[in-house]
């Protein structure tokens, strides 16, 4: 049987894949090209969005014709969950039989894709953010971590000199705040602030919470930027999230 996509991943690499998707989605169209996996999904109501782009280079087996597969998330979790980070899982698609198969060690699930003539690829912003930090992913990590303890709207804070997360709860209030010279990077013409809700952040921290750095882009209720990568580099995501605008609560 002739197969348009035979691709091989280590499972650290699958995982960090599909848990990133699952913040924001349950089922998505994956992209496979010549130069590598490309994902772009939207939340239902339109608040979170991901632009992922994986490098063929990434997996350790990249043979294919240009495919796109709808997939249901949980379906891929539920198996990659099953192995250790350096197992190998392998993904093999064939025409003839409409079946994806997913092999890791001795187990093969055969998945049925998805109808993907209605998965669009949402048309991602193009913004012109006027502040820009970037952190390490475990400092942001910690800090969204404590102000979820308290509530599930934060507020980001910056000026040239500082980047502070707060979250004002019923009774408590949480403040991490971040020097310059505790950031990487920070770049900001004017103070801003604008609020964000914590369901979309806090699981991502998963992912970005044992990176080296993680870009974050907003202003005045502004959507909220944040970009990183992984796997020395060949995964690179970029999400976007609609502000809590005042007025909105």
């Amino acid at each position: 049987m002739y197969l348009m996509l035979n691709v091989t991943a280590r499972q650290d690499l699958m995982s960090k894949i599909i848990e990133t998707l699952s913040v924001v989605v349950e089922d998505a169209r994956f992209d496979f090209g010549e130069n590598g996996l490309q994902v772009r999904v939207v939340d239902p109501s339109h608040v979170a969005m991901i632009q992922m782009d994986i490098d063929a280079a990434a997996f350790d087996t990249w043979e294919l014709d240009s495919t796109s597969l709808g997939l249901e998330i949980r379906k891929i979790k539920e198996l990659v969950s099953l192995g250790g980070p350096t197992d190998l899982i392998e993904m093999a698609y064939g025409d003839e039989t409409g079946v994806l198969t997913v092999n890791l060690g001795k187990i093969d699930r055969n998945i049925r894709p998805l109808d993907n003539s209605t998965m669009t690829p949402p048309t991602l912003p193009a913004l012109e953010l006027p502040c820009k930090v970037t952190i390490s992913g475990a400092d942001f990590t910690q800090a969204l971590r404590a102000a979820r303890q308290v509530g599930d709207l934060v507020n980001f804070s910056i000026d040239e000199n500082s980047f502070t997360v707060h979250v004002q709860g019923s009774t408590d209030s949480v403040t991490v705040a971040f020097d310059k010279e505790e950031l990487q990077h920070i770049e900001c013409g004017a103070p801003a602030r604008s609020q964000y809700s914590l369901t979309y952040l806090v699981p991502l921290s998963k992912i970005f919470g044992n990176l080296q750095s993680v870009e974050i882009g907003f202003g005045e209720n502004y959507p909220l930027s944040m970009s990183f990568s992984f796997h020395d580099g060949a995964a690179e995501i970029q999400y976007f999230l609609a502000p809590r605008v005042e007025n909105d609560m």
